[in-house]
């Protein structure tokens, strides 16, 4: 017999990888002929921020690194620089997410905030210094902002469609007291 924990953290994985997917999928096809006027939040990353501050253990790095390796070679990046760089952040997160549960939502907005814009500046940095074809900073940092503004949204749908919460948040109900 599977043990529901184990059961519920596998499949709570398995929606990681395909929300992931779905969201690589709705970034590849193309919806408009004309180039946008502004760039797009990367919800992808916001997905998976909110879901690692929420359950660190629903998302190993392997699947972090999976996904946004499979990320760069569909949208033609260059190879395995972002996912160095979130993989970095996302340990430093995992690491602190035990302290980011019992505060404010609004500090862990800062936080995811802080680590959005200084993961956009790296890559940034890095590209420029090998004299990689890339954006301009401002079009680099207007994403970062708009990924953060859409980081909210994408802890609510978290919370509301697939019922991942703070650790703290879901597991308040059910403590007793050991008197």
């Amino acid at each position: 017999m599977v043990d529901p924990r184990l059961a519920s953290r596998l499949a709570h994985r398995a929606a990681y990888l395909v929300l992931a997917a779905v969201l690589i999928v709705l970034r590849l096809l193309p919806l408009s002929t004309q180039p946008s006027a502004w760039p797009l939040p990367d919800l992808l990353l916001c997905l998976t921020l909110a879901w690692l501050l929420r359950r660190p253990d629903h998302v190993p790095a392997l699947s972090i690194v999976a996904v946004l390796l499979i990320e760069d070679l569909l949208t033609l990046r260059p190879v395995g620089l972002w996912p160095l760089i979130i993989l970095s952040v996302t340990e430093i997160l995992r690491s602190r997410s035990s302290g980011l549960r019992d505060l404010p939502f609004v500090v862990e907005w800062m936080v995811v905030a802080g680590a959005v814009f200084l993961a956009g500046l790296i890559d940034w940095v890095v590209l420029a210094l090998a004299l990689a074809p890339q954006v301009g900073l401002g079009p680099t940092m207007v994403q970062a902002a708009l990924t953060v503004m859409a980081y909210p949204a994408v802890v609510a749908a978290l919370a509301v469609l697939l019922g991942i919460r703070r650790i703290g948040d879901t597991d308040a109900p059910t403590r007793r007291r050991l008197t």
